[in-house]
This record gives C-alpha cells, structure tokens and sequence, in this order.
C-alpha cells in the first residue's frame, strides 16, 4: 500500500467517523500509530484536518482526554475530489464494456423516483417547476428558476451538479438528466447549456404558457 494510498484512507476516516483519535485511526486502518501520525502531521500542515476540542474546560494532564480529528471544508473538497477521479474511472470502464448506457439510465430513473415523490398530480406546471426545482436543491444542484423572456417559458437553472466531473467524462448524464425534468413536467424542455460543457450554470427552458393552455 502506497503512502498516498493510506493518506486517503485516513482522510476519508476523519471525514466519515470524526472526531477520532490517532489510536482509533491506527486500529481501524491496521497501520502503526507512529504511521499514522505522521499522516496526520502532513494533512494538518495542509489544511485538510485540524484538531477537535470537545466543548467545556479540560485540565491538561493526567486524564485529559486524547486528542481527536475532524477535518476541514477544504478536506472534504479535497476527497471528494478524489472520489471523482475514481468515478470518472468507472465511467471510463463502463463505457468500454457496453454498460454505460444501462447505468446513466438507472440512475436516471432513481433521480426520477425520488422527485416525483414531491409532485403531486394535478398541480399546475408553475407549481411543478418550483416543486422541481426545490427538489434538486436538496440533491446539492443549487437550483433556481428565472422568467424566460415574453413570459412564455421560464428557465430552470443549476449552479452546481454534484456529478459534474461524471458529466464531463458521458454527456449521456446531461442527455438522461433532461428527459427526466421533461417527463417529470410533461412538457417538452430544452437543454440549453451544462456546466459540463464549459457553462458557468446548467439552463434548461420550459414551456409555460403552452402547458397552462393545454391543462386549461
């Protein structure tokens, strides 16, 4: 196992189970503590974790408790970074053995399943915009929705994708993505821009004003 390899790993336990303290690490990674430590010296000179004090007053000394971890938003960003890499892999993977198609459509329809839960039938399509719109908030997209110009459609915009660097790598994502908010609102909508193709936001234009017409 490689240094960087073990870096990770300590990381990503800080990340999912701290606060935790060296001994702990040591033991669930099976290393040496003085292994350890020395990774913990290196990510906490690089910002990536820094040392938990549990609240309320502790004598120094005897009985106080062990020193604990917990890492930073910049240690986050950095692993998450890292899984990405690791996706994009599979994606690579995927695509090479005739699989990717069938994944970005699982996914898809999973993405499908858990918004239309919070859609009930019936509602206008203003109504079904902001509820999709809310819904892709809560799955990290940073969604907003924005007048389209003449008030004949609106624009539902993302401002981050959590899967952007999967994107990047299958276009397919972006394509699978679309046709979910389309089925999800039943109008036909339009895929303007991605922040997987270079775009500072994801824009996707949706007919308003044709769809009230056709409920009415």
């Amino acid at each position: 196992m490689t240094a960087d390899t073990t870096r990770d790993r300590v990381l990503g336990l800080i990340t999912s189970a701290g606060p935790i303290t060296a001994s702990a690490l040591a033991h669930e990674l099976g290393v040496t503590a003085a292994g350890v430590r020395r990774h913990l010296s290196a990510l906490i000179a690089d910002g990536l974790i820094e040392d938990h004090e549990p609240p309320g007053q502790h004598a120094r000394g005897r009985g106080r408790p062990a020193k604990s971890y917990v890492a930073t938003t910049e240690g986050q960003q950095s692993l998450t970074a890292a899984y990405s890499s690791v996706a994009v892999d599979a994606v690579a993977f995927m695509r090479e053995h005739g699989q990717l198609d069938e994944f970005v459509e699982s996914k898809a329809r999973e993405l499908e399943e858990q918004l239309s839960a919070s859609i009930p039938e019936g509602a206008s399509i203003e109504e079904r915009v902001k509820l999709l719109s809310d819904g892709l908030a809560e799955q990290g997209y940073a969604t907003s929705v924005r007048p389209g110009p003449g008030g004949y459609t609106v624009q539902l915009c993302q401002g981050h994708c959590p899967v952007q660097s999967i994107a990047e790598e299958a276009p397919e994502w972006c394509e699978a993505e679309t046709r979910v908010i389309s089925r999800l609102l039943d109008v036909h909508v339009q895929r303007l821009s991605t922040l997987a193709g270079g775009a500072h936001v994801c824009t996707t234009t949706i007919p308003v004003a044709m769809a009230t017409s056709q409920e009415g």
